[in-house]
């Protein structure tokens, strides 16, 4: 009984360091803007760090509350859950270029490569971007 307790633990906390991988800094494509990827509770966020383009404020938000809230700290990736073989799902991405939110899902194709695609609808409807870790 303990060794199967055992293997039970030791398979969820490979899976756990498995999900974790997404955590960290990334550079999008251009190189032109850098987002934190974290974890709080069982989901995954990504908030933008610095690069924000020529603009400073989320001036084409559908909200007209919002436009005036600082891009730098904004949370635009939400609610990503791990759904294993090193992908994330479920979650949204905001682009605040556009002022339009998009499902998206991550995958981690290397450990320093992230391919973040966002859609409407079903994945084939949709954009991929890739991102780099910061090292």
């Amino acid at each position: 009984m303990f060794v199967l307790l055992v293997s039970v633990v030791l398979a969820q906390s490979g899976k756990s360091s498995e999900a974790n991988a997404l955590v960290g800094n990334w550079l999008n494509e251009e190189k032109d803007a850098r987002f934190q990827i974290y974890i709080s509770g069982t989901k995954y966020y990504g908030k933008v760090l610095w690069g924000t383009g020529e603009e400073s404020k989320d001036r084409k938000n559908p909200d007209p509350k919002l436009r005036e809230r600082e891009l730098i700290g904004l949370v635009i990736l939400k609610d990503f859950v791990y759904s294993g073989n090193k992908v994330w799902e479920e979650g949204s991405i905001y682009d605040p270029r556009e002022g339009k939110t998009y499902a998206c899902k991550i995958t981690l194709t290397d450990p320093n490569i992230l391919e973040v695609r966002g859609f409407v609808g079903i994945s084939l409807f949709g954009r991929t971007a890739v991102w780099s870790r910061v090292k």
